[in-house]
């Protein structure tokens, strides 16, 4: 029985949700998903750090409370819509993962309609990908890719394919 999922909110990323995801830490194996210290990201004008790349690609997602819950990456292509997702760690693996994704993949739909929209996932990573399959992603591709921490790791490509009906 799947759980009643409190909606999520999507908003411009302030500075101050930039500052607090710095601080979010994930448990093994997950701190992988970790991010530099704010001051740092800022002083190296990497990711959501560049107030310009910030403002164009990332979002803040907040739960009923306004609380920020998370955040999403649309990475333009050329056609394509690649998100990057984070969700906040004390919410993780609590069956909010169907709703949270959906939210994004909406505000995905209503920047570029006519984009396919995919993401890149660890394939260790089996609770981010059920939470992805569960919104209608499918997996597509397999190849090695560079991590953060700069090791060569198995990736899937997973394609947004609809919401699957309760048959699937």
């Amino acid at each position: 029985m799947e759980k009643t999922i409190p909606p999520f909110r999507i908003v411009p990323m302030e500075e101050s949700h930039g500052a607090d995801i710095c601080t979010w830490h994930y448990d093994s194996p997950y701190d992988i998903y970790s991010w530099l210290p704010w001051e740092q990201m800022k002083a190296l004008d990497v990711e959501f750090g560049n107030p310009t790349l910030r403002a164009q690609q990332y979002v803040s997602l907040l739960n009923e409370q306004g609380e920020l819950a998370g955040f999403a990456q649309y990475f333009p292509m050329e056609g394509v819509t690649r998100l990057g997702i984070g969700m906040r760690p004390d919410l993780c693996g609590h069956g909010l993962g169907k709703s949270f994704v959906l939210t994004i993949v909406e505000e995905a739909r209503r920047r570029k309609p006519q984009d396919v929209i995919d993401l890149e996932v660890l394939t260790w990573n089996t609770r981010a990908i059920r939470a992805y399959q569960k919104a209608g992603f499918v997996i597509t591709d397999l190849y090695e890719k560079m991590t953060p921490g700069g090791i060569s790791k198995p990736f899937y490509c997973m394609v947004f394919r609809g919401i699957p009906t309760a048959a699937e």
